[in-house]
């Protein structure tokens, strides 16, 4: 079924709401005088032209806190794997067989049913020279897609919105999180972060009603909050790691334009997350609830082109196998529902998916039961226009190949974010990326 939403341009919506009634919110007067200057500033900007309406969307999905790659992708018939591994080593025998040399965690049965039907692609050995250990910076690096010896202060999709989306509607890109990705720092800052369409909202600040929130800097506080634990990961367990945003320009002149364009998205996200409707059942899981909603908002016909969500957990120092188990059995089976919900829709042709955690773990495990932080590691792509299968190649376990103990990489994980940029959002990576990275052929 073909929506079509009644979407406004920045024009309009400058003209009927927010700064039409900028007064009657309890605002100090420099902020309605401000107010009015956007509003002859913006008055002639439209909205993007393409739009998640109509074009490729691209949704991110964080494994946050290093996801075991080894015991995610098993090398099974490897010697060094079982070895390194006495306890947590998984036997050939229990897996989800790709190959003859590797298989998927018995708890991915609905990734298997993504491989076997097409929509899945493994690709191996994901990495970058001289890896960092730290979750907070080896998150920096992916998220700004840096070398690991430089600093930068946008994001690569937000240099993908600085170089491709002048103009464009604020909601093109909405992360379902407490807090804005660093991937989405840019020059211009776009995109907005939610946790709950319902609650993200503004009211006027006089007698709220029961279910409204007030407009006041405890709300607005709480609503950007970062979260990094959750009582499912409690005891130091990473759930979600944003990165630091700098943005740029004045601090005044960005909440003006966040208050701005929050008050125009928050009406649309609604409407699009009520008009919007799930055609299959998912399973009770904080990831599984995150991608119900994002396939609502694709249905309800929402702008959108980048959605960004995050599962947590993955620090697994102790006691991983259980631990392990259960987060891969909430990655596979929310994926699936995902992609059962988009093909019925008949969105599936313009979706594609792209996993990602900061780094993998070692290859031997610990005293603990666990692993520690490590290197290179496998990430998933699904959908339905993808090159499916196993993609890369797989890092050799032996003593000599490693480094540090670690997996070597075997493919940048920018020629992957080249890849995604190239063929399915239709750009030129390296003006995003700094320089040319051979895309991986992802399509």
């Amino acid at each position: 079924m073909n929506h079509e939403p009644t979407l406004k341009t920045r024009r309009e919506f400058l003209r009927t709401t927010v700064l039409g009634s900028a007064l009657s919110w309890t605002v100090p007067t420099f902020l309605a005088k401000t107010f009015a200057s956007l509003h002859a500033a913006a008055a002639d900007a439209a909205t993007q032209v393409a739009t998640g309406r109509d074009s490729t969307i691209l949704v991110v999905l964080q494994l946050a806190g290093g996801n075991d790659g080894l015991n995610t992708v098993v090398p099974f018939a490897d010697d060094f794997y079982h070895k390194a591994r006495p306890r947590l080593a998984l036997a050939g025998k229990d897996l989800l067989k790709l190959d003859d040399t590797l298989g998927l965690h018995p708890a991915l049965k609905g990734l298997k049913a993504l491989y076997d039907a097409g929509h899945l692609a493994v690709v191996q050995g994901v990495g970058y020279p001289n890896p960092n250990r730290s979750h907070f910076r080896s998150t920096e690096i992916w998220q700004t897609a840096s070398d690991a010896n430089r600093f930068e202060s946008t994001g690569w999709l937000g240099r993908y919105f600085d170089n491709t989306c002048s103009g464009c509607d604020p909601a093109i890109a909405v992360a379902l999180t407490s807090q804005m990705p660093q991937a989405f720092a840019a020059k211009k800052p776009k995109g907005i972060c939610f946790t709950d369409p319902q609650a993200y909202r503004f009211v006027k600040a006089d007698s709220p009603g029961a279910d409204e929130q007030d407009m006041t800097e405890e709300s607005w506080r709480k609503l950007n909050e970062p979260e990094l634990m959750t009582a499912e990961n409690a005891g130091g367990s990473i759930a979600m790691l944003g990165g630091a945003i700098h943005h740029s320009g004045a601090p005044l002149e960005f909440i003006e334009r966040t208050a701005l364009d929050a008050q125009l998205t928050s009406e649309q996200i609604r409407s699009m997350a009520a008009r919007g409707g799930n055609r299959v059942s998912y399973p009770a899981s904080r990831l599984a609830n995150s991608l119900k909603l994002v396939a609502r908002l694709i249905a309800g016909g929402m702008p959108t082109r980048i959605y960004y969500v995050s599962q947590g957990g993955y620090d697994t120092h102790t006691n991983q196998a259980a631990t392990h188990e259960r987060l891969l059995g909430e990655l596979g089976d929310a994926l699936k529902a995902f992609v059962d919900d988009l093909k019925a829709q008949g969105n599936l042709e313009r979706v594609l998916l792209m996993t990602f955690s900061e780094f993998g773990r070692r290859l031997a495990e610990n005293a603990s039961g666990g692993t520690d932080h490590g290197a290179a590691a496998p990430l998933f792509l699904v959908g339905n226009r993808l090159r499916a299968g196993l993609l890369g190649k797989a890092p050799s376990l032996a003593p000599n190949d490693l480094f540090n103990g670690d997996p070597k990489f075997t493919v940048d994980f920018r020629s992957v974010y080249a890849g995604v940029l190239e063929f399915w959002l239709q750009t030129r990576s390296a003006p995003i990326l700094g320089r040319q990275f051979p895309p991986l052929q992802i399509v």
